[in-house]
């Protein structure tokens, strides 16, 4: 028999699609949330995912382009944060990867330009303190005193960002249209937690829950999908199927055969193991940054949940063993990791060649995955589901609209590869072999013409990766300053230029950043009010 789920065709069939998202977890529900917010009844939805496959959960933080997700959905966050333990995140906060006791920042926050030059070309010829970061960035100060980017009656910091309405038919907002526009803050939260939220969301505007194990996909003589056949509930046919089933990649790479492209030649690190440590929020504080510290084959990351710290080592399987691994963690986090089950993960680094193939697209890690060290993998599923809507088909002959959302895709991938290899080769750290290797190990050519650029004139938008893959050049100058492990030189022209502008501008950082670390909360006494203020 053929389930409901797959629903029939109603109306005109170029406006009303039926699609099938095969696989659950964090990919599967936020394309249905955001498709359903998209289209409403005007596509035909079903989720089908089994019982018994779990999540990955490599990674709980994001980029702070999620805001555009959570508002396309027309979500406030004490609609959902609450639920999903979540938390907010100003920056990524680096530990030792220049040298041991050492810390720098990544930060959601512009760098600022004085006369035409970026504060970081002025402070490498004026460095007011031996931090970048906390000279040239607002944020770093609020992340190193620990405190939450709201004040307790909710209204957010300065930082010149105007917040949307979450009105029924007021206009949403994208990745594409405010690209270049810096949001304050991200987000860490468990991912299983959001899956399970955005199922309730996307059942409520009618998307079908299917719980099963699809056991074959029937394929047309032009290699086309035609059906997903299931255990229990027949055979699911549609004219879009979403693969959302993880690193197995079932429909795109094993029924299509589309060839995954590995990435490994550059980014070695291919294994990780994740521990969920308790946490008493009323007795130890929560950072508002992502921490990844580095470690003897690799880094490992530090998340600050509602109840929970999420934290993993990820580690490259050439230069450690599962065994090692897991007691470098355990050391790592201290007696509070005692009794806690580790999950081991191995990680398929890369992305699929294409991963819109026909009436095919996948979506998470179907499509690619990095190591989580800029925690892209919830971004790269974001800016997927926008694409997907923004070159959505109207049949089988929209080529060009496939190739479209590829060349998008590939780019946001490659970009990021690259911006992650200059992690490992910018690092000064160099104190056993694998540390040592960073150095030497192939990365690509481009990127390396790029390094040679910015010895001498800081990134700026003309050399940086020049399609867009979600980080600006100021997240470039973070690495290359932060990391210490390239010497990047001022501007020959700065040490002609009157430097009183940028001298007050260091000095506006300074009290701004003093001012708000008085004014704001923690995070710990924001979400205890946001949390009693829901219940």
């Amino acid at each position: 028999m053929t389930a409901r789920g797959a629903g029939d065709h109603h109306g005109d069939p170029g406006k009303s699609r039926r699609v099938v998202i095969v696989g659950g977890g964090t990919a599967g529900w936020m394309t249905a949330s955001y498709l359903a917010a998209a289209f409403g009844d005007r596509i035909d939805l079903t989720v089908v995912e089994s019982a018994h496959i779990g999540t990955v959960g490599v990674g709980e933080a994001t980029f702070s382009d999620i805001r555009h997700f959570f508002e396309f959905l027309r979500l406030a966050e004490s609609d959902w944060m609450p639920a999903c333990n979540a938390t907010y995140k100003l920056a990524v906060r680096f530990e030792n990867w220049r040298e041991p006791g050492h810390h720098f920042y990544h930060p959601f926050e512009q760098l600022a330009s004085v006369d035409g030059f970026p504060l970081s070309d002025w402070w490498l010829r004026h460095p007011t303190t031996s931090r970048f970061d906390k000279d040239c960035f607002v944020m770093a100060s609020l992340c190193d005193a620990e405190r939450s980017p709201r004040y307790l009656d909710g209204t957010l910091l300065d930082q010149g960002f105007v917040e949307q309405h979450h009105d029924e038919g007021a206009a949403r907002s994208t990745i594409a249209e405010y690209q270049g526009v810096q949001i304050p803050y991200a987000y860490h939260f468990e991912a299983h937690l959001l899956a399970t939220y955005l199922t309730g969301y996307s059942t409520r505007r009618g998307v079908r829950h299917i719980v099963d194990n699809v056991v074959d996909v029937g394929l047309d003589e032009d290699g086309f999908i035609t059906h997903v056949a299931t255990a229990e509930h027949g055979e699911l046919s549609a004219d879009l199927f979403v693969d959302c089933t993880g690193f197995r990649a079932l429909l795109l790479n094993k029924a299509l055969g589309e060839p995954f492209v590995s990435y490994q030649d550059t980014l070695p690190n291919d294994s990780a193991v994740a521990l969920q440590v308790p946490l008493d929020m009323d007795r130890e504080p929560l950072r508002p940054c992502t921490t990844a510290t580095a470690q003897e084959a690799g880094w490992i990351w530090t998340i600050p949940l509602i109840s929970r710290i999420g934290t993993g080592y990820v580690y490259a399987g050439d230069y450690s063993t599962p065994e090692r691994a897991e007691q470098v963690l355990r050391d790592f986090v201290g007696p509070a990791a005692a009794d806690v089950p580790a999950n081991h993960i191995k990680m398929r680094i890369g992305r699929s060649r294409r991963s819109w193939v026909k009436n095919c697209v996948a979506v998470g890690l179907a499509s690619g995955f990095v190591e989580p060290l800029e925690s892209t993998g919830i971004f790269f599923i974001h800016h997927a589901i926008e694409q997907m809507v923004k070159y959505f088909p109207s049949g089988r002959g929209d080529e060009l609209q496939r190739e479209l959302y590829n060349r998008s895709i590939a780019h946001v991938m490659d970009g990021v590869r690259e911006f992650l290899c200059l992690h490992y080769v910018g690092a000064r750290r160099a104190d056993n072999q694998y540390w040592k290797d960073t150095k030497t190990r192939k990365i690509p050519d481009a990127l390396a013409e790029r390094i040679e650029i910015w010895k001498h004139k800081v990134p700026d938008t003309e050399s940086v990766y020049p399609y867009y893959h979600g980080l600006p050049p100021y997240s470039y100058n973070c690495i290359l300053l932060g990391a210490g492990g390239i010497e990047v030189k001022h501007s020959p022209a700065l040490d002609l230029a009157d430097e009183r502008a940028a001298l007050a501008e260091f000095q506006r950082i300074r009290i701004k950043a003093d001012k708000l670390v008085q004014e704001l909360p923690t995070q710990n006494e924001y979400f205890a009010q946001m949390r009693a203020d829901t219940h």
